[in-house]
Formats: C-alpha cells, sequence, structure tokens
C-alpha cells in the first residue's frame, strides 16, 4: 500500500519548519518521493493500493488547494521536480508512477480550466508590491540579491518593470551569477565580498537553497539601515538581525500575511478545482480498476 507522511509547515511556525523539515527525512534505501518546499515536507513510498486520502491530497497540492498563497504556480514545477529525482534514482512502483503523473495532470486542468491562477502572487511578486505598497523608490535604492534560481530571476524582472537601476547579484557560483546578471542589466559580485556588498546596500533579498544562514548579524554594518527580504527556507539571515534597530528582517511568514489580504478571486475558484480533483480521482481508481481486473486475467 502507498503510504505518506506529511508536514503542513503552515501550521507551525519558521522555526518549527525547519526542524521539522530535517526530522522527516526517508531511508535512501527505500524507494520514495520527497516533496520539500517552504510550505511542507511530504514524503510518498510503497506499493499497491493508494488510499483515497493520500490521492486527494496530492491533488489538492498540484492544483495549489494546499499552498499558503493559494493557486501559486511554483507547487506545479516543485512537484514535477521531485517526482523526476525520483524516477532518476529508484525503480518506483507503477501505483506511485500512476499517482503522480495523474496528480501533475489533475493540476494542469485546474490551472487551465478555472481562475485559480489568475493574478496568483508568488513569494517574489509579493516582495515587489510590498516595495510598492512603502512608496519606495527604487530608482535611488541600492538592492543587493543573494541566490541564483527561479524565484530571483523573476524579481529582477519586477524590479526592472519599477525602475530599479542599483541591482547588484551575489551567489557563490560567481560563473552563474554572471550569466544571470548580464541578461538583467545587474552587477555580479562574489559571495566571498559579501561583507562589502552589504556596506552600501538599501534593500536586501535572500533566496538561496543553502541549508544553514548566509547572512549573520555581524555581516551588516552596526548603523546600516537596511531592508531585508529573507525568501529562503531554511532561512538565509540569522534571526538575530531583527534585534538591530536600523534593520527590518521579512521573512516568509511575513510575505504571506501580506499576500492573504488579496485572494478573494481565487478563493471563488476552488469550488471549481475541487469538481475537477473529485473528476481525476474517480479516473484514477477506474484505472486501478482496469490494472488488477487485467492481472487477475
Amino acid at each position: 500500500m502507498i503510504q505518506s507522511r506529511l508536514i503542513n509547515n503552515a501550521e507551525y511556525g519558521l522555526a518549527e519548519r525547519e526542524k521539522l523539515s530535517a526530522s522527516i527525512l526517508a531511508s535512501n534505501s527505500t524507494p520514495h518521493v520527497l516533496l520539500a518546499t517552504c510550505n511542507r515536507t511530504e514524503v510518498y513510498w510503497g506499493e499497491g493500493e493508494v488510499p483515497e486520502n493520500i490521492v486527494k491530497h496530492l491533488y489538492r497540492v498540484a492544483s495549489g488547494l494546499e499552498s499558503s498563497l493559494i493557486g501559486e504556480r511554483a507547487i506545479q514545477g516543485q512537484l514535477k521536480l521531485a517526482y523526476a529525482e525520483a524516477s532518476a534514482r529508484y525503480r518506483l512502483p507503477s501505483s506511485l508512477h500512476r499517482l503522480f503523473q495523474s496528480a501533475m495532470y489533475t493540476g494542469k486542468r485546474v490551472r487551465t480550466e478555472t481562475k485559480i491562477a489568475e493574478g496568483a502572487v508568488s513569494h517574489s511578486q509579493v516582495t515587489v508590491d510590498i516595495l510598492k505598497h512603502r512608496k519606495i523608490d527604487l530608482k535611488h535604492k541600492i538592492i543587493s540579491i543573494i541566490g541564483v534560481n527561479k524565484l530571483t530571476e523573476d524579481i529582477l524582472k519586477f524590479l526592472a518593470l519599477r525602475g530599479a537601476v542599483n541591482v547588484f547579484m551575489s551567489n557563490r557560483n560567481l560563473e552563474k551569477v554572471k550569466s544571470v546578471a548580464a541578461r538583467y542589466n545587474c552587477t555580479a559580485m562574489s559571495f566571498d565580498n559579501k561583507r562589502s556588498m552589504l556596506e552600501f546596500t538599501d534593500i536586501l533579498v535572500c533566496a538561496t537553497s543553502a541549508p544553514h544562514t548566509v547572512i549573520g548579524a555581524e555581516d551588516i554594518p552596526e548603523d546600516k539601515e537596511m531592508l531585508v527580504f529573507d525568501l529562503a527556507f531554511p532561512r538565509d539571515v540569522d534571526e538575530n538581525v531583527k534585534n538591530r534597530k536600523n534593520v527590518e528582517l521579512l521573512d516568509l511568514e511575513d510575505i504571506e500575511r501580506f499576500a492573504k489580504e488579496n485572494i478573494s478571486l481565487r478563493k471563488n475558484e476552488i469550488h471549481k478545482a475541487e469538481q475537477i480533483i473529485d473528476e481525476e480521482i474517480a479516473r484514477f481508481y477506474k484505472w486501478t480498476s482496469y490494472v488488477n481486473e487485467t492481472v487477475l486475467i
């Protein structure tokens, strides 16, 4: 029987999320799919029958209904990547293959046939919206971004649209930074020079995949005024930075709190999405019955 272990990170504070995420790691000897995002940490393993509660949950995840930002699109790619990595690493049972393939199909149907993702926000867009909400003139601010990935590239696009011109980018892989910086007309900086970069930074955005903090309180000059967005999970910025009187630190919880204030349109589409999920659950078990009958014959 297919089994799962799920942690809904929304039920916990950010510090608790980090501890729980580290505790749920599955045995490498057991074929499994590990889905780990800022919103959830889930492991699926086993073979044979798939309980309906597992099917329904994964379909809802793929459709964006279990995300902190309802309807967000990133989960679709994260689910696809988790499944691809597991398929490359293990010989997964056919029922596990079918479960994830059908979940991705269901998520695609929901996004195509409903408006669940219309006007949907992402952590990157919300970050820039907060800057806009505060009426910060980005043309006269120095912005530094640490981390190279889709999230930070999306932020670069948003910043360009908002008129930002003084943008620096850093990562441990300098060549990777240079490639991205060239596309978005920003300046690449070596991660080894992060303290020098922070001396002139007004707005800092961190979003790396590091398993530990990359910015400590000692990295920021004592009297420096700075607005810091920590979009990483686990966190990139030491929480002690919040103790600096001139530094404002916003983490994922703060970002999600701001975003939840404007999700009424997507909530109206939830019922339509759930109808599609029910249709696909019925289709999944119809396939299961067919496979079982074929095996018996």
